[in-house]
């Protein structure tokens, strides 16, 4: 061998253990980061006992679950919503530590999936360094997940990649928001743990690709979303995300564009419903275009681009706004561009019949005449078990698709009937739709209470949509009462708050 050969030789070698020093420090440096995280990172015992909304004066039996969330600044933890919606009991626990502590919810945000827990004792966070919010990586960039998924009792980390950013429904509230996808395996337990990028918290777990048709596909809330939460919990009040009160539809046809006044080289939302007293009633109307919100241009298919890499629907402009916030709107009305600026409010209790899925709160319900009256919202729907969507009643599904009004803002079911003697006739009814009360429409489900506790008719005639009608003797519903709140053990005959149930009886 040449003294060349054997030099060149000596320089490759020097070259790969050059390389492999420093892969190990690389390695080194990255398990150092991620043990000084790993004290940041907390275990959440929860019990809790949703309310039965088939019999909604009671509770169902408490569950205990867990998840995982990070310490943030303050003292407090991040984690999921549904970690504990409708607890009555929180524990938190830190790494490499067995004793529990009792934790307690300081903020929830039901709509992004987010809540803040903290403690009594702040010597819990003496040890426990909080991490900072980061900002939502590029795609293909390389990510940590950090929990407590079932399988075992230790901290669990994987690892994998931000493969898009876009809207997503949360599978917790059913709102449509911003979310990023990643490939890390991610179970039960995984729930409110954080998205590590460069030591900060990138994004928080929040739910799997479901359905059995992915494999280790998981969704994480985003920073932006988290830091709309954050500052919502400044002071102490849910605020929520806002809206402007308008529904569009993608306008990507040459011929729907061309007959709304648009140019070819145009591009924007055709708007289809406007709500009444929201920020948009009384400056957009039906078959506007929207062109472009808060600066952002929309395009038909009803996207804006955010940055180089992330395109995603104009309602994230929308979405990041605080209560009070205005919002410039660009839109066209058959051809003529016009400017405005909508203030964003809260939202309105429900743009359709049926109202979301709520949580920490009791179910409202009203019994008269032995009959069991309810509003109709999504608890009620999803009662019906993980397949609600085939088994729950057409009629009540149908409701879904409705748009509320002034004149009509929420459904009314009877959800069954307590046989007694007042009811004879009608034991079998079970999830009807009341259309009517004495020929008086059905507004809502205050307006309908007030109405038969005020009653001075002699009977009381529910009529459904399709003519089929109950009809109740006042006096013996008035008279039965107590007897069948008695023989059914029912505590009231009015969910709290609703009225005070006495006044019924007071009814001549």
């Amino acid at each position: 061998m040449t003294v060349a050969c054997t030099a060149a030789l000596f320089r490759q070698t020097v070259v790969l253990l050059s390389g492999l020093l420093m892969t190990f420090a690389v390695s080194a440096q990255l398990t150092e980061d991620i043990r000084d995280i790993e004290s940041s990172i907390i275990k959440i015992y929860t019990t809790s006992a949703a309310p039965d909304y088939f019999t909604p004066w009671r509770l169902m039996n408490p569950s205990q679950s867990s998840g995982s969330g990070a310490v943030i600044s303050g003292n407090r933890i991040l984690t999921n919503a549904h970690v504990v919606a409708d607890a009555s009991y929180v524990q938190v626990q830190k790494h490499n530590d067995p004793a529990r502590y009792q934790g307690r919810v300081q903020f929830i945000s039901h709509a992004s999936d987010l809540a803040l827990i903290v403690l009594d004792d702040d010597s819990f966070f003496d040890d426990t360094p909080a991490l900072e919010i980061g900002e939502l990586p590029e795609p293909n960039t390389e990510v940590f997940v950090f929990g407590y998924p079932v399988g075992g009792r230790t901290l669990s980390i994987t690892k994998g990649i931000l493969s898009r950013v876009e809207q997503q429904v949360y599978a917790h509230s059913g709102e449509f928001l911003l979310a990023g996808q990643i490939d890390a395996a991610i179970n039960p337990g995984n729930s409110g743990g954080p998205v590590i990028v460069d030591g900060k918290i990138a994004g928080v777990v929040m739910q799997s690709a479901g359905g059995g048709r992915t494999e280790s596909l998981g969704y994480f809330v985003p920073p932006d979303i988290v830091r709309h939460m954050l500052t919502d919990a400044g002071n102490g009040q849910y605020d929520g995300f806002p809206d402007l009160g308008f529904r569009t539809q993608d306008l990507e046809s040459p011929a729907a564009k061309a007959a709304y006044g648009l140019r070819p080289e145009q591009s924007g939302v055709l708007v289809i419903k406007v709500f009444a007293n929201s920020p948009a009633d009384g400056v957009l109307r039906e078959n506007d275009v929207v062109l472009s919100i808060d600066g952002y241009d929309v395009a038909g298919d009803s996207t804006i681009r955010l940055s180089r890499t992330l395109q995603t629907n104009y309602k994230h402009a929308i979405d990041l706004k605080q209560i009070g916030d205005g919002v410039p709107v660009r839109f066209s009305r058959q051809g003529e561009i016009q400017d405005a600026t909508l203030t964003a409010q809260r939202r309105q209790a429900s743009y359709s019949l049926v109202r979301g899925e709520q949580f920490d709160a009791l179910p409202e319900y009203y019994i008269y005449g032995g009959i069991l009256f309810v509003p109709l919202n999504m608890n009620l729907i999803k009662r019906w078990g993980a397949d609600w969507t085939r088994t729950a009643p057409v009629n009540l599904l149908h409701a879904r698709s409705q748009w509320s009004s002034p004149e009509k803002q929420e459904v009314v079911v009877a959800l069954q009937v307590l046989a007694a003697d007042v009811n004879l006739g009608y034991h079998d009814v079970r999830n009807w739709i009341v259309d009517s009360v004495n020929g008086v429409p059905v507004r809502d489900f205050y307006q309908f209470t007030r109405q038969l506790r005020d009653n001075k008719d002699p009977y009381v005639v529910f009529r459904g949509e399709t003519g089929y009608q109950v009809v109740v003797n006042h006096d013996q519903a008035v008279a039965s009462e107590a007897a069948i709140l008695s023989q059914y053990r029912i505590p009231s005959a009015a969910s709290d708050g609703l009225f005070d149930a006495g006044q019924l009886a007071a009814q001549p």
